[in-house]
């Protein structure tokens, strides 16, 4: 089979998991459907992510050792298992659920995907391999929402899954045409790491969602499995992740920014729905239209950045990726009931250009740092790190949202008011800290260097 043919249908394959995004667009009927405060719909992300966390870099590993094709091929099984479970689901415990067995397959799907990709080329291609990769997941999360909003119209807030189940089994089908770059059986997997390692990220995922001491406990356990994971990884010859590797400082900085620009970026996909429905009134295709502009520019940004990065440097592409991502969404932070349309749009195509810069100049960094056999743990490690992000969003912007819209119902405001307080509370420290972090990536390099 042509290369070009093969990696189609693994790019089909692999946009099942952006195709998510038109479950953020049913936030609103899921939440009536089930008589949901608004918070609790976080739980729909967040234990969707703690599990495909916890096991992307095991995916990936796994990956690694016996085959990318045959672990996503597993991993696409399992998804459209989970997505006709998800459509099923009679209670919002069934719902949630299913979803946690839907984040197992899309550990697998996820932490092969990338690796998968780039086995089908030569290594000189490794950045434009990198950039299809990138614009297929904007690609998904744009049609997400359009998908999403024509569906849920007609066929209620169970479509956003329905409409996946094809496609996963359609590519499950066509998947032994594609090319397999033969595993090595010479390495051995890390159980105890990977245990660990699961159990670290899990602890973390939940530390971040839970208040009060329960977060804490989390916190502890999060932070003994982390240090047990460290001590083992640096004494056996085949970690699933080598702990020496973040002791250069660029490519730590690098994972930290991942995560501090999907955090902020979560911001739109979280809130937004419930600004066009409660404020501009939009029914589900216009908030699809809307989100799928941010989705569009994060595709545009995705495929710009290759030929930008040959000018002026990966590095710079990434940086300017997190500048236009910090003006989205400062503009985001000034919106209310007279805001137009078109505005909104120009700040959230803004925003997703950013986006789509700096996951390519992000995804490159990470996996040039690895050795080709490693591919499957360094695509995994840009996923996990994003997927760190994403939950640490939902949790943060659900609470400052939350704190803010309640101060202002104390005060008096109406519910109007109050939402947009809230909202606009949420973006602005989005802006704010994405801009530390920018800030402290440039600055802390120089410190050391300066230091030495």
């Amino acid at each position: 089979m042509p290369r070009r043919a093969a990696l189609v249908i693994v790019l089909a394959g692999a946009i099942v998991a952006p195709l998510d995004t038109a479950v953020n667009v049913a936030f609103p009927s899921i939440t009536d459907a089930f008589a949901l405060e608004l918070p609790a719909i976080r739980w729909i992300v967040i234990l969707y992510m703690l599990t495909y966390g916890g096991f992307m870099l095991i995916g990936g590993r796994l990956g690694d050792l016996y085959g990318y094709r045959r672990v996503f091929g597993i991993g696409l099984g399992v998804v459209a298992l989970s997505f006709i479970g998800s459509a099923l689901a009679p209670t919002y415990s069934a719902l949630v659920v299913a979803r946690i067995a839907q984040g197992v397959g899309m550990a697998l799907v996820l932490g092969c995907g990338p690796a998968l990709s780039l086995s089908l080329y030569e290594e000189a291609a490794r950045t434009r391999v990198l950039g299809y990769y990138a614009s297929m997941f904007a690609l998904g999360t744009a049609l997400g929402p359009l998908l999403g909003g024509v569906l849920i119209g007609s066929f209620g807030w169970q479509a956003v899954f329905w409409m996946r189940v094809p496609l996963a089994l359609g590519v499950l089908a066509l998947l032994r045409r594609v090319p397999a770059v033969p595993p090595s059986g010479e390495r051995s997997f890390d159980t105890a790491g990977a245990l660990l390692l699961a159990l670290w990220t899990a602890a973390l995922v939940l530390a971040l969602a839970l208040p009060g001491a329960a977060s804490l406990w989390l916190a502890l356990v999060a932070l003994v499995a982390f240090v047990g994971f460290v001590l083992r990884a640096s004494r056996i010859a085949e970690p699933i992740l080598r702990p020496a590797l973040f002791r250069d400082l660029r490519f730590t900085i690098l994972n930290l920014l991942n995560i501090a620009v999907n955090l902020a970026a979560f911001a739109i996909l979280l809130l937004g729905p419930y600004y066009f429905v409660r404020i501009s009134g939009l029914g589900a295709l216009g908030v699809g239209l809307l989100l799928g502009v941010w989705a569009g520019g994060t595709l545009v940004g995705a495929a710009l950045a290759e030929r930008i990065g040959r000018r002026f440097g990966l590095q710079r592409v990434g940086f300017i990726g997190i500048l236009l991502s910090i003006v989205g969404l400062g503009f985001t932070g000034f919106w209310d009931e007279r805001t137009a349309l078109a505005f909104a749009a120009a700040a959230l195509l803004v925003q997703g250009l950013g986006v789509g810069l700096f996951q390519v100049a992000c995804a490159d960094g990470i996996v040039a740092a690895l050795p080709r056999e490693d591919r499957g743990v360094a695509g995994s490690l840009t996923m996990l790190t994003r997927m760190l992000g994403i939950v640490g969003g939902a949790t943060l912007f659900a609470a400052l949202f939350a704190n803010a819209e309640g101060a202002a119902l104390a005060a008096g405001s109406s519910a109007r008011d109050a939402f947009l307080d809230g909202f606009r509370f949420a973006f602005r420290c989005a802006a704010l800290g994405l801009a530390v972090c920018a800030a402290a990536g440039i600055v802390w390099p120089r410190l050391r260097r300066g230091a030495s």
